[in-house]
């Protein structure tokens, strides 16, 4: 394996809309929400180990997560992790990754992954990333991997480039979550792509970017003699939550001009809501889909239920509902709304208390 190859897993979300199977002490990413036996984030980093060498896969979570992370990653040693003393959205945090893994390695290039996402090809992902990194190596810019549309999802950013004849593209622009006739115009056009949060780039380039667009940030975090020392918690836990609260995509990505994005096509899912999740799992001959539960279905068409391993459910006359127990809860929703269920853990949190979400 290249030892200047490097990665950084975001694995520090709560993922609200999974509740309540995600809730704030055991967020989704450290489920095996697919009933696949690994954890999205044990299927994240294995997939990551096979072009990124182990020692060079950094984690960054909440503090509140550590024991989670070394329970699950059992080889993963506490110089792997970056734990995040307060919640400052994605720029802060791979600015850390980057200042501490440039103070390692001057010629590191790194990947920069969500833990929680799907990827069925993962050869072409794999492929796809080292294509990355080697033209990161060779230039300074700034590389995002762009999913291929299939459908005019409303629930995506999407990533305009210009058309030329290489594989890696410039990229136009950024466009937030369109509303569905702009998100039909996108996919007709032919030059958008779904913003997947996947991001290549060199240490120096990100750091360099970051010293243009959010010097503040840089004079708060950067530090010759604390990286990968005894001294760094100490100096993360002091300065980390000075930092903006700021994501990398309108703190970085929206502003620089060597920003390139590659097409990919891998099976990408970023199974952000109960309904994605349904869209992966297998169906029954009536489009039920069922993780854990020994289920009889009567009069009872497009269902996704998911329950503790061998609870017996019976479900007579639900069409395109969610069904999700856990622990005590029981969330019953139209599919349709599964955006809503963010919304739904707070109510649930006011009328039944911080231990239930």
């Amino acid at each position: 394996m290249n030892k200047n190859y490097y990665a950084v897993i975001m694995a520090g979300g709560v993922g609200s809309r999974f509740w309540p199977m995600s809730t704030q002490e055991f967020p989704k990413q450290f489920h095996d929400m697919l009933g696949v036996g690994e954890t999205l984030i044990q299927r994240t980093f294995g997939r990551i180990n096979e072009l990124v060498p182990e020692s060079n896969i950094l984690i960054a979570t909440n503090a509140r997560y550590e024991q989670l992370v070394f329970e699950q990653l059992p080889k993963a040693t506490s110089e792997q992790l970056l734990l995040e003393p307060a919640m400052r959205n994605t720029a802060p945090c791979i600015l850390y990754a980057a200042l501490k893994i440039y103070n390692q390695n001057p010629d590191a290039v790194m990947l920069v992954a969500p833990s929680d996402h799907w990827i069925d090809n993962e050869a072409e992902f794999i492929r796809n990333i080292e294509t990355s990194f080697k033209a990161s190596s060779e230039s300074d810019i700034l590389m995002t991997l762009g999913i291929q549309p299939d459908h005019p999802n409303t629930g995506y950013g999407y990533i305009q480039f210009e058309e030329n004849e290489t594989e890696i593209k410039k990229v136009k622009n950024f466009t937030e979550k369109p509303n569905e006739e702009k998100a039909k115009d996108f996919l007709a056009s032919g030059d958008y792509l779904w913003n997947a949060g996947i991001f290549v780039w060199s240490a120096k380039s990100i750091i360099n970017a970051f010293k243009n667009f959010l010097p503040e940030m840089v004079t708060t975090l950067d530090s010759d003699t604390i990286y990968n020392t005894n001294s760094e918690k100490e100096f993360i836990n002091t300065n980390y939550e000075k930092c903006e609260n700021i994501s990398i995509d309108f703190g970085i990505m929206e502003r620089a001009k060597n920003v390139h994005v590659l097409p990919v096509d891998f099976g990408w899912n970023d199974l952000g809501t109960w309904g994605s999740l349904y869209n992966k799992l297998d169906k029954d001959s009536k489009e039920n889909a069922i993780v854990g539960a020994d289920t009889v279905f009567r009069d009872a068409n497009g269902n996704m239920i998911k329950t503790q391993d061998g609870k017996k459910v019976i479900i007579q006359g639900l069409q395109d509902f969610i069904v999700v127990e856990k622990e005590g809860v029981l969330l019953i929703c139209p599919r349709k709304d599964d955006q809503d269920i963010k919304q739904i853990m707070k109510d649930a949190k006011e009328n039944f208390g911080e231990e239930y979400v």
